[in-house]
Order: C-alpha cells, then sequence, then structure tokens
C-alpha cells in the first residue's frame, strides 16, 4: 500500500488509519504481533518517523503495547471505568420484545461492571411522548455514558418526538444504540448504532413460506403509525412477491386496527386473501380473534402469519405460525455495540443484525398442505 501524496491528510495520519482499519477489520487480533518499523517503512513507503508517529498514536489510544525487545502487539479495548446507560424505551410493557431484550443486556457477562439506569418520569397523567422526552432529558442530567433508545411509535407525531430526543443526545455527545428499529422512516438510515433483526428479510422469509405453501393472494396488515420496522418488513412482503412473479396488488396491503370488525370485514369481502402475513404477533393476535368473530376458519378459510414469537404465539386460540426473535442475543449484542461504541466513537454507523428462526405452528396450515 502507498499513501496518497495528493491526500490533504497527512502522512502519518494514512499509516495511522490504514493500521487501525487492520485492527478493526480483525486482520490483526488481540495479540497478534504487528509487522516491524522496518516492514511498514517498506509496505506504506515513508519514513521511519512518519510509521513511528502513526504507531505511537495508536499506543496512545490504547490500541497496540509495545515491548521493549519483542515488537508491538495488539491490545483488548478497554472501557473507562463502570459506565451507565440509560434505557429510553417508550414502549417497554406495550411491545413484548423489549422485556427480554432488556434481560438479555443485564445477563450479559459485559454488564458486571456497569449500570444500566431506568429512569423514572413523576406524573401519571403525562403521555407516552412526554414520558419519552422527560426522560431523555434525565439521562442528559446525569451524564450518563450512553442511551439504549427504542423510537417512538402508533402516535402521530412520533417522528417529530424521536427526532427531537435523537438531537439532544447528539447535542450532549451521548452516544445512542438504537434498538429493533431506526429514528429516521425506512428506508433512511441515520448515523446511529442499530441492533435487530433484518425486518426486510424477515418479511420475505414468512411471505416466501405461505408462497410455497400454495398461497397466491396474500395479504399485509399492519398498524397505522407503526415504527419503521413495520414498513420494512412490508418492503420483504413485496420482494418474495416479486420473486414469485406476482403483482403486489395496493387492495391486499393495509395499515388498519386489526380489532376492528368493520375494517376487516372489508378486507376479506374485496380482496379476498388466502393468506395474511401481520406484522407483527400482536397484530396477528389481534386479527385473529376478528377473524374468528367473524366466523372466518383458520388455517382452512385464511391462514395467517406473524413476526417476533412473543410468549403468548403459541398460545392463541391457533397456535401462530410466525418468526422468532433472538431478544435475548439482540440484548447482549446492543451492550456490546454500547461498549464499542463508547471506546471507539468514531466508527462508522453499523447495524446489528441477528438472525431469526421460521416457528411454523398451526395458523399457516402446513400441516394441511403436507397432507395433500
Amino acid at each position: 500500500m502507498r499513501l496518497k501524496s495528493s491526500s490533504a491528510t497527512t502522512k502519518h495520519r494514512q499509516v495511522y488509519e490504514a493500521l487501525r482499519r487492520q485492527i478493526q477489520s480483525g486482520r490483526w487480533k488481540t495479540g497478534d504481533r504487528l509487522p516491524s518499523e522496518a516492514e511498514l517503512v517498506r509496505t506504506f513507503g515513508a519514513s521511519r518517523i512518519t510509521v513511528g508517529r502513526a504507531v505511537r498514536e495508536l499506543q496512545t489510544e490504547g490500541m497496540v503495547a509495545r515491548r521493549a525487545g519483542s515488537g508491538t502487539y495488539v491490545k483488548t479495548p478497554q472501557v473507562p471505568g463502570a459506565l451507565s446507560f440509560g434505557l429510553l424505551i417508550p414502549d417497554l410493557g406495550e411491545t413484548e420484545i423489549f422485556e427480554p431484550i432488556c434481560q438479555g443486556m443485564m445477563s450479559s457477562p459485559l454488564a458486571r461492571e456497569h449500570a444500566l439506569v431506568w429512569g423514572s418520569v413523576n406524573g401519571s397523567g403525562a403521555s407516552k411522548e412526554e414520558r419519552a422526552w422527560h426522560l431523555c432529558r434525565q439521562y442528559i442530567d446525569r451524564r450518563v455514558s450512553g442511551v439504549f433508545f427504542a423510537p417512538l411509535e402508533l402516535a402521530p407525531d412520533d417522528a417529530d418526538v424521536n427526532d427531537r430526543i435523537a438531537r439532544a443526545l447528539d447535542e450532549a455527545n451521548i452516544p445512542i444504540v438504537l434498538l429493533d428499529r431506526t429514528v429516521l422512516a425506512y428506508p433512511r438510515r441515520g448515523h446511529h448504532d442499530l441492533v435487530g433483526i433484518d425486518n426486510r428479510r424477515a418479511g420475505f422469509v414468512v411471505t416466501e413460506h405461505l408462497l410455497r405453501l400454495g398461497c397466491r393472494r396474500i395479504a399485509f396488515v399492519g398498524l397505522p403509525h407503526a415504527a419503521a420496522t413495520v414498513d420494512a418488513r412490508e418492503a420483504g412482503y413485496r420482494e418474495a412477491l416479486y420473486t414469485w412473479d406476482l403483482p403486489a396488488d395496493r387492495a391486499l396491503v393495509r395499515r388498519v386496527d386489526p380489532a376492528d370488525k368493520t375494517l376487516v370485514r372489508a378486507l376479506m369481502n374485496e380482496s379476498r386473501p388466502d393468506a395474511i402475513v401481520c406484522a407483527n404477533d400482536r397484530t396477528a393476535g389481534r386479527l385473529m380473534h376478528t377473524l374468528l368473530q367473524l366466523d372466518y376458519s383458520i388455517p382452512n378459510g385464511v391462514r395467517l402469519v406473524g413476526i417476533d414469537d412473543v410468549e403468548y404465539a403459541s398460545l392463541l386460540p391457533v397456535p401462530l405460525t410466525t418468526l422468532r426473535q433472538p431478544t435475548r442475543q439482540i440484548g447482549e449484542a446492543a451492550l456490546n455495540a454500547m461498549l464499542e461504541r463508547v471506546t471507539r466513537p468514531d466508527l462508522p454507523a453499523r447495524d446489528v443484525l441477528l438472525q431469526c428462526e421460521l416457528i411454523v405452528r398451526e395458523s399457516c396450515g402446513a400441516d394441511r398442505h403436507s397432507a395433500a
């Protein structure tokens, strides 16, 4: 690798950045010996002074250690002292995945040296949006080391509130790790780390499962004002239809209250789906009860799938086929991402997306299909 003489970046900084990328990419792991300064001089075509200065900067940042007479070795990143991290999860207790995610954080061996802060809000009459903003200000005043933030959903002004919270934490130089969902609407990304699942792939997997069972008029149902995760799952649903050379009929995509009998009856009468992909298990559970009240048979009349595999998914009147989120592992990965962000604040924003598992139960009619 040769340095760019025309670059505005100084030569020693170019060497430093190149070496740091090699360490962060895993090419050189903890305990590995770096090439000697003479080897680095030949690799970069730089002077020994330039190379030495770059290596000293890595040493100052705690990424390498020099051993007299032996060489320079990669160190394990050290997080300074015991840190406190705020949990800003407005939908905790309403969206079922967040409690096990928090349990995963707390049970992680990495959590032993640090503290997770559950902020408190006085006044039961405050709205969810007001409570979220109050917690944000509380964490800023307490100067927490970072905040785990699950942006608000299902409110007309949730986008404004989420943006306000993210801006305030950014201005306070408090790192944010997003849980499950982005601040910005899909497919915009933003500049914060995100830990969750690949929601687009999730929508694709459950839709393709129905397609493999012979379904061809598949509807997608989600709540109005839902999080960006639902838009991503809808995108995956559409992609599965495209892959199978089926049209994406707009009439089959509905953002409605699944407990509203009038709206559900209209969907069934007007679009006549043979299967429904629900944006999540909560939507699927409510829709299932409504369909049964309207005398639809599941799965004989219409097949149903969800996403998340919450605790009650198997206990619904017809056990629900769904995609299982590895919630506890998401919590562990989120804590790891936060500690790394604190240690290396200049890392590019990352998506840490964990693999899901398809859980097949009665609601999709798989047993009926295999017996045919």
